[in-house]
């Protein structure tokens, strides 16, 4: 298997600001903003994968859509931010979409993401994808939650101000979700820190999820 760094040497350099943050170790402050929305993707009584849309800084997208507007139109369709797309999600898998869902203080496995694909609009660029579970997932299932996080800090997510985290169709009404950025009672902090405190990765409790169906 290639390394990172000689993945990022063939790789285009319009993905540059992703493969960056693949090959850096330790970074003193974030060189990258992203603003995520995630969907708890739901069937027949359990969780299956997380839709994400992630909106980049308008740093990052000047320099990622310089020379792809082929057409000289002045609109960056999806055909033509296809294979920035593509580039994007092939560099990530490695570090598994820097998405980290968990079960019962467990790490749960990533299929490879699918129906991906960038849409520029009001001057940024929003990177659309989708990432199923290894398996299903019951909505009464204790313990499960998960973080979009690099824990190099070289990019910062943010969950989005408004709406960071729906459901998908047909999830029970009586589903939540704890943001570790807005608790709501004293337990939540620590309820977040100790459903993520076993994975190999340091994933900060500020950034994390818990999804909860039974009112617990």
């Amino acid at each position: 298997m290639r390394s990172i760094r000689e993945h990022a040497v063939s790789t285009s350099l319009a993905a540059i600001g992703i493969l960056m943050a693949l090959m850096t170790g330790v970074s003193a402050h974030p060189h990258m903003w992203v603003t995520v929305e995630t969907t708890v993707l739901y069937d027949k009584g359990t969780f299956t994968g997380l839709r994400e849309k992630w909106t980049f800084d308008e740093y990052y997208t000047a320099y990622a859509i310089e020379g792809l507007d082929k057409n000289h139109h002045g609109i960056y369709d999806r055909e033509e931010l296809s294979e920035l797309a593509k580039v994007n999600i092939e560099a990530m898998k490695e570090v598994g979409y820097f998405t980290y869902p968990v079960l019962g203080g467990q790490g749960v496995k990533l299929k490879p993401a699918q129906d991906y694909w960038l849409e520029h609009k009001d001057g940024v660029l929003s990177l659309y994808f989708t990432v199923l579970f290894d398996r299903p997932i019951l909505t009464e299932a204790e313990g499960f939650g998960f973080a979009v996080e690099d824990s190099t800090f070289f990019i910062d997510f943010e969950p989005a101000k408004t709406h960071p985290v729906k459901f998908g169709d047909g999830a029970p009404k009586t589903c939540t979700a704890k943001l570790g950025r807005h608790r709501d009672d004293n337990n939540s902090g620590a309820d977040l820190a100790k459903a993520f405190a076993q994975l190999p990765t340091r994933i900060s409790a500020v950034n994390a999820v818990l999804i909860d169906c039974g009112g617990r």
